[in-house]
């Protein structure tokens, strides 16, 4: 497939904000948290203080002994600050590079070694309590945020230092390194240069013109993420208001878009799971929500039309685009409010004509369907140029410029491309995990997490998550399994206990191997029947990893 060429001189992280402060310049960002760097600015900044402060910032990095094509590792307690620390250090022309305030520190410690003796822009809470000591030897200078250490430098001893223009570098130039899901294992470093950031604007700036100027337009994202360096730019300089969200509590969001209702939202699938509690909240916080917009995994039908039904909005819509961080958005489609509960959850839609493209690779001959599925292979001009220090990696997942996903599925006569696993995920004699969780969420309306992983003994066995964390009724499952393929007895985690990635992805290796370590530490048999755990109200201690629901 021949992909459209346009005009790209690459994105320019680090005078983002001067650029949208130039147009914008009382454009307002809204947080819902202090910034670790200037608590004093409070929570509702313009867009002239934010380029005031990514500037200084970068002069104090520079002041520090950071240099155009350096790499700077950013890992710090949670804040969007992370992000605006990222644009200080492009502003130099040096590498930003994002780690999770999520990862633990061992494997913070194993990518600072990949990274080869960073800059470590980090916190005093972090050294503290997450990581591990040998870090100072991994790294050029501890620079801190905030607070006080042995080994680190304070970033606020160079506050005051002389201006420093902004570098001009190439487009082909690496912009950022941000880390994939870690989902498998140790996560990998992708590296996004200007250009191939720039032309993952084309199909997200297509849904950010949808919404009318002037309202605004909510983001929760993980301040790591590559996605958000796309989400963001496109909002501010387009001249929209800006909410950004570091807590999903539905209480605390609720109450802010009651006080600033967003046109747009964007959001993981998960964060919109749990935002379904806004929906009978009696303020209305989603009353004002023309587009909601998901960039991750698939999400659950269920979730999309309740959702939809919050919105007051004529021609309200749910967006859902398939894609990657490797390679960014590569497929989409729409839900509306009669057509969501209903649709087909597994279809993501269809590739962005000229921009991207998909092909779906038979594994034996056949042509893909859905019982026998392919490897999912794409093409944009968005795909990363290479995993840090683990390029031939990168090359195993390039075929003759397409590129493998990990996912299997199939398209259908009319070009639609279905997701039904990852290659890792799938269960022999079950077509589709995915689907029996869209299934499950559709019939057990108390469920707020539904997994399916193979058990130690091979079967397929629900993870589940539930409101309060109350067992879910016995013969309700019976119910709404009755029709499914053959299940183990459901297994009760808290939601907040279940492995989760930076952008809240379960962890379902890891769900796995914490099974097979609970069957091995207790016995397969001694866990509560069904019967048993529905006649508990209290939930187990949360010194229980699980509980037999």
């Amino acid at each position: 497939m021949l992909l459209q060429r346009i005009g790209n001189k690459g994105i320019r992280l680090g005078t983002l904000f001067d650029r949208a402060a130039e147009k914008h310049p009382a454009g307002p960002l809204i947080l819902d948290h202090d910034l670790d760097i200037a608590p004093e600015l409070g929570r509702r900044l313009t867009l002239t203080e934010v380029a005031e402060l990514v500037a200084d910032f970068a002069d104090r990095l520079w002041a520090a002994g950071v240099r155009a094509g350096e790499r700077v590792v950013v890992h710090k307690t949670n804040c969007f600050d992370i992000t605006l620390l990222a644009c200080s250090v492009a502003r130099l022309g040096a590498i930003p590079v994002l780690l999770s305030p999520k990862l633990d520190g061992e494997t913070v410690a194993e990518l600072l070694r990949r990274v080869d003796m960073p800059f470590l822009v980090t916190d005093q809470a972090k050294l503290d309590h997450d990581l591990p000591e040998e870090v100072a030897k991994l790294t050029r200078k501890l620079l801190l945020t905030t607070g006080t250490h042995r080994d680190g430098i304070e970033l606020a001893a160079f506050k005051g230092s002389p201006r420093v223009a902004p570098a001009v570098v190439s487009p082909d130039h690496p912009t950022l390194i941000t880390h994939t899901s870690g989902t498998t294992g140790i996560p990998k470093l992708a590296v996004h240069t200007g250009r191939t950031f720039q032309a993952r604007y084309r199909p997200q700036g297509t849904v950010a013109k949808l919404v009318q100027p002037g309202e605004p337009v909510a983001i929760h994202v993980s301040f790591v993420h590559s996605r958000i360096f796309t989400a963001l730019p496109i909002s501010i300089l387009q001249g929209h208001p800006v909410i950004l969200l570091k807590e999903d509590d539905p209480e605390v969001v609720g109450e802010l878009f009651t006080q600033v209702p967003p046109g747009l939202i964007e959001a993981h699938p998960n964060t919109f799971m749990r935002w379904e509690e806004l929906v009978d909240d009696p303020r209305g916080p989603l009353a004002k929500v023309k587009y909601f917009s998901s960039t991750f995994d698939a999400i659950h039908p269920r979730t999309v039309h309740r959702l939809l039904g919050a919105s007051h909005r004529k021609g309200k819509v749910f967006i859902q685009m398939y894609g990657q961080s490797e390679v960014g958005p590569i497929a989409g489609r729409t839900y509306t409010h009669k057509r969501g509960a209903d649709a087909e959850g597994r279809c993501v839609g269809r590739p962005f004509p000229g921009m991207t493209g998909v092909r779906v690779v038979s594994r034996d001959g056949n042509t893909p369907t859905k019982a026998t599925p392919g490897f999912i292979e794409v093409r944009s001009d968005g795909r990363i140029v290479t995993y840090l220090g683990e390029h031939p990696r990168w090359e195993k997942q390039v075929n003759d410029g397409w590129w493998r996903m990990g996912d299997v599925g199939y398209r259908t006569k009319w070009g639609c491309l279905h997701l039904l696993d990852r290659e890792v995920d799938e269960i022999p004699g079950i077509d589709s995990t995915l689907e029996i969780e869209d299934k499950l969420f559709g019939r057990l309306p108390e469920l707020t997490e539904a997994i399916i992983v193979p058990g130690p003994d091979g079967r397929a066995v629900p993870v589940i998550s539930t409101k309060d964390d109350l067992p879910v009724d016995p013969i309700a499952w019976r119910t709404a399994v009755a029709d499914l393929p053959k299940l183990a007895e459901p297994v009760l985690y808290r939601i907040a206990d279940l492995p989760q990635t930076a952008t809240t992805k379960i962890k379902r290796l890891e769900l796995i191997r914490q099974l097979e370590q609970r069957a091995a530490g207790t016995g397969a048999g001694t866990a509560d029947t069904p019967s048993e755990a529905a006649s508990e109200a209290t939930p187990a201690p949360a010194s229980e990893a699980v509980e037999q629901g």
